[in-house]
């Protein structure tokens, strides 16, 4: 472990313990499925971001500008897809929420029986990417946009739960990132269709008012730096290995997509204007 790992820690511990529990009963990842990464080899959130901006900065404006644009998409169809990216369970189930955000990009769906490396990977990664959020969401403990302006989200059953948990970063925008950098290896051919939902699945979470610009804008580094780290990963090297093979595989056996990516693609371009 880092020291600035450390020393966050040891000075947040008594304000933290409680949030630190509800993101914990909150994964949305099986309890028995781990991370490929120890807590000391994930990205360091403190050392690698800056501070949440501060009220009165340009950053902080652009954060509220963000929101309000946000807002007003609120009763539309780009609101219940953002609803649809908040779900990012895996239920020992045929269909996974949290598996699936990407199926049109990626071109078929995942799932245990045909994509089995591939689910884990997604899984797992989900895993390291709370655990690269954790430092700093606990240390900064930054209200969330509904906590500020009082305005509903896509999840109302999350709120409460949610509500003493930091916003920055969003780790959301973390794994979503990270989804985006792995699927793109997997299917280099589709990288462009990959890296823009990477973007528009963090922009759900502007959407959902669960999350400022900021948070998801920051995720992103964060997503990237713990790509990296992952690649260093043995497991995660040959699980990443048979992934590609599973996408060889179903590809050439005429598998594809079971949503309506037409009409999934026409909604992810309503976007907040002022978002980067």
């Amino acid at each position: 472990m880092t020291r600035h790992q450390t020393a966050v820690i040891a000075r947040t511990r008594p304000f933290a313990l409680a949030a630190s529990s509800l993101i914990a009963a909150a994964s949305p990842v099986a309890a028995n499925v781990t991370g490929y990464l120890l807590d000391m080899q994930v990205p360091d959130s403190i050392a690698l971001l800056p501070t949440p901006p501060a009220a009165g900065t340009v950053t902080a404006a652009l954060d509220a500008q963000v929101s309000d644009e946000a807002l007003a998409l609120r009763g539309t169809e780009r609101f219940a897809q953002a609803s649809r990216d908040a779900d990012d369970s895996f239920p020992e189930a045929p269909v996974q929420p949290g598996a699936n955000p990407f199926s049109c990009a990626l071109g078929i769906d995942v799932d245990a029986a045909r994509t089995p490396a591939l689910l884990s990977v997604l899984q797992r990664s989900r895993r390291d990417a709370s655990a690269t959020a954790r430092v700093a969401k606990n240390h900064y403990l930054r209200s969330r946009p509904y906590v500020v302006n009082a305005k509903p989200t896509c999840t109302p059953e999350e709120e409460d739960k949610k509500r003493e948990t930091g916003s920055y970063p969003s780790s959301h925008g973390i794994a979503g990132w990270a989804w985006a950098l792995i699927l793109a290896e997997v299917a280099p051919q589709r990288a462009d269709a990959i890296f823009a939902r990477g973007r528009s699945y963090a922009e759900s979470r502007l959407v959902c008012n669960m999350h400022w610009h900021s948070d998801i804008v920051q995720a992103r580094f964060l997503g990237a730096a713990l790509v990296s780290r992952l690649h260093e990963n043995p497991e995660f090297q040959a699980d990443l290995l048979a992934a590609k093979r599973e996408i060889a595989a179903a590809r050439a056996s005429g598998q594809h997509s079971s949503r309506d990516c037409a009409a999934e693609e026409a909604v992810l371009k309503v976007r907040p204007q002022s978002a980067l």
